[in-house]
């Protein structure tokens, strides 16, 4: 219909409906083809008219739909753009502002808390080999969760992101085979006793670990909850040994089949992990329940680990070959199926889309869930969206991420 194909408004909103889809809507898998192509059109038709305010919405639409935003960078671009509407309400821009900026003093006072934190540790000069990532590590907790209410969760994740950081650097980078089984088995004991036993340069890390989840689980017996980080425990064992099998095949130089890689790397991307992690601390809404439905590896959990893992392949794995590496899950897939690079990294791309998908059917379906607990699991797929969508800007921290930082925790919006 000609009165819709110009109906720029409709035709985003239409847009943002797709991204909702679920495995198997054919219809809206058209309509998102439709409406990309068409709003591209217009947003050549409107530079020549010279229209920059609506070919910026179209084009921030086009770049990351709504679904795939961060709530709290979504606020940052929004309220300047409700701004300029004339129909806005003078008194709820003033409280947006101010609620925005009230948020952010506690996100500062949260940072550097965790600074503090870290700077005993000294990373830098004791673990030089590891990426030095807390700001990056708080800006992927706040993602996760920006509530006042869930503060002490952020701190927890942001300190977890931090050592499982220093974890990976080791085991991908740095640790021989020898040390590495060392390691994984002292975690596997989780106990200080094991330090005796360790390389010198892990008896810093070791016990970082340890303090890490220590301190969490005294916070939580003051509410009768310590027992909870026990399964934030057992996940991070498992995690450890997803890591350990990796270094193996490494070791042995073996390319793994497809379907093998995918057993292990989908554990080793962290984000079954991660959800785990994030649950601890979250309130009275978490129960014994929510840990052990999270730790059965669910389809919406595990949906979030394959969007992680197939969009970190992506965008690292020309990095990683460029080292001794294991292979990645490109690597697996070309040698299995005798394919080129290119035709793989479509594939993934494809499969990070039906991620997606899966993902939004599946907060539909898990009725018993709360809705706290899916978020925590989206907004992990959102994170990595944000970090990982064109380069690894977790690794090579970009301008565009630095902005973000810099706009959440350094500029106030009322001012």
């Amino acid at each position: 219909m000609d009165t819709l194909t110009n109906d720029v408004q409709g035709l985003i909103d239409l847009y943002e409906a797709t991204y909702m889809r679920m495995p198997g809507e054919v219809t809206l898998d058209d309509a998102l083809i439709f409406t990309k192509a068409r709003l591209n059109d217009i947003a050549k038709d409107l530079q020549r008219a010279n229209n920059i305010d609506t070919i910026n919405q179209i084009q921030q639409a086009l770049k990351q739909p709504i679904r795939k935003r961060l709530p709290r960078l979504e606020a940052l671009r929004y309220i300047p753009f409700y701004q300029e509407q004339a129909s806005h309400n003078k008194s709820l821009l003033k409280l947006s502002k101010l609620g925005f900026d009230l948020l952010q003093l506690l996100h500062k006072k949260e940072l550097s808390q965790l600074s503090k934190w870290w700077k005993v540790y000294d990373v830098a000069k004791n673990v030089p080999y590891a990426r030095n990532r807390l700001v990056e590590c708080y800006f992927w907790a706040q993602g996760v969760y920006f509530e006042p209410k869930y503060s002490r969760s952020r701190i927890f994740l942001a300190k977890v992101l931090a050592v499982i950081t220093i974890l990976d650097d080791t085991y991908d980078a740095y640790g021989t085979y020898e040390e590495l089984l060392i390691l994984t088995d002292a975690i596997q004991r989780w106990s200080i006793t094991c330090l005796d036993v360790l390389p010198d340069y892990m008896k810093l890390i070791y016990p970082m670990v340890l303090d890490v989840f220590t301190e969490m689980e005294q916070i939580l017996a003051t509410e009768g909850k310590a027992y909870h980080i026990n399964y934030v425990k057992e996940a991070m064992k498992e995690y450890m040994r997803s890591y350990m099998k990796e270094a193996e095949w490494r070791n042995e130089g073996y390319t793994p089949t497809t379907e093998e890689h995918m057993s292990i790397s989908l554990i080793s991307c962290a984000y079954k992990f991660l959800l785990i992690a994030s649950l601890a601390g979250m309130g009275d809404i978490i129960t014994d329940e929510s840990f052990k439905w999270a730790s059965t590896y669910p389809p919406l959990v595990k949906a979030s680990c394959k969007l992680c893992r197939f969009q970190d392949d992506i965008v690292s794995h020309k990095e990683e070959q460029e080292r001794e590496h294991v292979a990645s899950g490109i690597e697996c897939y070309v040698k299995e199926f005798d394919v080129t690079k290119e035709h793989v990294y479509d594939l993934f791309k494809e499969k990070v889309e039906d991620a997606w998908k899966e993902m939004n059917r599946e907060s539909l379906m898990c009725k018993d869930v709360p809705m706290p607990i899916i978020m925590r699991t989206i907004n992990l797929a959102r994170v990595i969206e944000v970090l990982y969508k064109y380069s690894d800007n977790f690794t090579h921290v970009g301008e565009e991420v630095q902005n973000h930082i810099k706009s959440l925790m350094l500029h106030p919006m009322s001012t």
